[in-house]
C-alpha cells in the first residue's frame, strides 16, 4: 500500500517521487515506470475519436488514484483519490487516513481545520467539503436531509453539517478555489530538469511554402538540479532549411537522441530517377522529444531539410514518445501571390482535417497509406494513417481526423540531389 503526502493546489507523493500539479504526461508515465514493482495495474483512458473533448486519464486501479490531464496542453490538472482504502495519505507528517485511522469528518476537521460550510448535493448524496486546492467527498446515507443553518452557528464543523462518522469517499487536489473552474496550471520550476521545451512553434514561410521554423522556449538553465535562485527563462530561436548542425546545435540545444536513417520507405513515390541509387551514407535526425520535432540532415551537406512536427496524440503509433508541438501553420486558399495580402488560414495541433480540406483546391490527390510496425510480426494496434501533401508540407492524418504529425521538406538541390519529394 502506498504511502503519500498531500499538499493542498501542488501535488500528491513521497521522498522519493510525486506527482505535480501541471506536470507532463510523459513525466507522470516515467515516474509509473521506474515504479513498476510498487504501483500496478495502470490504465489509460482517452476518447478515441475525439481527444480534445476529455481528459486524458491515468488510472492506478490497484492504488484507487486517477491523473487527469487536460487534452490541449497535457498538463496534470486534477489528482483524483477515488477510493481511499486502498493507499496511506497524511498531511504535515500526520497521517488523515490509512486502515487504522478512517477518513471522518472529525478527522478531516482536526487534521485541515475549518473552511468554507459545504455543499450538498442530494442527486449524488455526497457533501462536498472545499478548501483551497483540495475537496473532500462525503457519501451520505440514502434519505439524508441536509440541514438548514442559522446564520450565528459557534459549533464545530462536523456538528453543524456531516453527520458524525461520515467518511471520505473522494479526495480531489487542483489549483484555486473552485474543482469545476479549475485549470492545469503552468508547468512547475521542479519539473524542467534542465531541458527546454517549447511553448509553440511557429512555420515561418514564403509564396512557394515553409522557409524554417521559430521555437518560443522556456527552460530553467542547465542541469537536473533545481536551485534556489532558479527561475523560468524564456527565449526565442529560429532554425531554417539549408541551417548547418552546428548552427541547429547553438540555438536549440543539444538533441536528446540522434537517429541516423537506414531505409527511406516512401522513395518509392518520388518521381526522381536517384530513388533507385543506394545511398552511400545516411542521413540523420536531431531528435528534440521536448520539443516535439525531429530535423532531418543531409548526410553529405550536414544542412537541415526536413523538419518533422508531432502532436502526440492518444491513439497514434507514436503516443508519448514526443511531448506536444503546439505549432502554427499559415496558408492560404489560393496559392497566388494576390492571396498573400489576405488573412492566412492557420493551422494548428488540434486542427481537424476537415477544416483544412476546405480551404485548398479541389479536388487533392488520394493519400498515401501509412501503416507502421515495429517488426514483421507485430502489428499495429491503432491501424493505418493518411499523408497528404502540399506546398512542400506532408500532414499525417489518423482515422479519427486529426493531425499526428506534420512534414515539412526543402525544395533546394543539397548534397547534389534536389529533395523535392517526402
Amino acid at each position: 500500500m502506498l504511502e503519500l503526502e498531500v499538499v493542498p493546489e501542488r501535488s500528491v507523493g513521497n521522498e522519493r517521487w510525486e506527482f505535480t500539479l501541471g506536470m507532463p504526461f510523459a513525466q507522470a508515465v516515467a515516474i509509473l515506470q521506474k515504479q513498476c514493482h510498487l504501483i500496478k495495474n495502470v490504465q489509460v483512458w482517452y476518447s478515441d475519436q475525439s481527444p480534445v473533448s476529455s481528459d486524458l486519464v491515468l488510472t492506478l486501479t490497484q492504488d484507487g488514484i486517477k491523473l487527469l490531464f487536460d487534452p490541449y496542453s497535457q498538463r496534470l490538472k486534477i489528482i483524483e483519490v477515488y477510493n481511499l482504502s486502498k493507499v496511506k495519505l497524511k498531511y504535515c507528517g500526520v497521517h488523515f487516513n490509512s486502515p487504522t485511522i478512517p477518513p471522518t469528518i472529525e478527522q478531516i476537521d482536526q487534521s485541515f481545520g475549518a473552511t468554507h460550510p459545504g455543499v450538498y448535493n442530494s442527486a449524488e448524496q455526497l457533501f462536498h467539503l472545499n478548501f483551497r486546492g483540495l475537496s473532500f467527498s462525503f457519501q451520505l446515507d440514502t434519505g439524508y436531509e441536509a440541514p438548514k443553518f442559522a446564520p450565528h452557528y459557534a459549533h464545530g464543523l462536523a456538528s453543524l453539517q456531516i453527520p458524525n462518522g461520515a467518511t471520505v469517499e473522494k479526495m480531489y487536489i487542483y489549483t484555486g478555489n473552485s474543482l469545476q473552474d479549475t485549470r492545469a496550471p503552468l508547468m512547475p520550476l521542479s519539473c524542467f530538469g534542465g531541458n527546454v521545451y517549447a511553448e509553440s512553434v511557429d512555420v515561418l514561410r514564403d509564396s512557394s511554402g515553409p522557409t524554417g521554423l521559430r521555437f518560443k522556449l522556456q527552460t530553467t538553465g542547465c542541469g537536473p538540479v533545481m536551485r534556489a535562485e532558479t527561475k523560468l527563462q524564456a527565449f526565442d530561436r529560429c532554425v531554417r532549411f539549408g541551417d548547418h548542425c552546428q548552427e541547429v546545435s547553438s540555438a536549440l540545444g543539444c538533441p536528446h537522441k540522434v537517429f541516423y536513417k537506414s531505409e527511406d520507405k516512401m522513395k518509392i513515390h518520388s518521381a526522381s530517377p536517384h530513388k533507385q541509387v543506394p545511398s552511400k551514407c545516411n542521413d540523420y535526425f536531431y531528435n528534440y522529444f521536448t520539443l516535439g520535432v525531429d530535423i532531418l540532415f543531409d548526410a553529405a551537406s550536414h544542412q537541415v531539410k526536413k523538419f518533422v512536427l508531432h502532436t502526440n496524440y492518444p491513439g497514434h503509433y507514436n503516443f508519448n514518445i514526443y511531448h506536444r508541438c503546439d505549432f502554427r501553420i499559415p496558408i492560404s486558399s489560393r496559392f497566388d501571390s494576390s492571396d498573400l495580402q489576405k488573412e492566412p488560414f492557420v493551422i494548428t495541433a488540434y486542427t481537424k482535417w476537415d477544416s483544412v480540406q476546405e480551404v485548398l483546391p479541389h479536388p487533392m490527390e488520394h493519400p498515401v497509406v501509412l501503416n507502421r510496425s515495429s517488426s514483421a510480426n507485430n502489428t499495429n494496434p491503432f491501424g493505418s494513417t493518411f499523408c497528404y501533401g502540399f506546398q512542400r508540407m506532408i500532414f499525417e492524418v489518423m482515422a479519427n481526423g486529426h493531425i499526428a504529425s506534420v512534414t515539412l521538406y526543402w525544395p533546394r538541390a543539397v548534397g547534389g540531389v534536389r529533395h523535392n519529394d517526402a
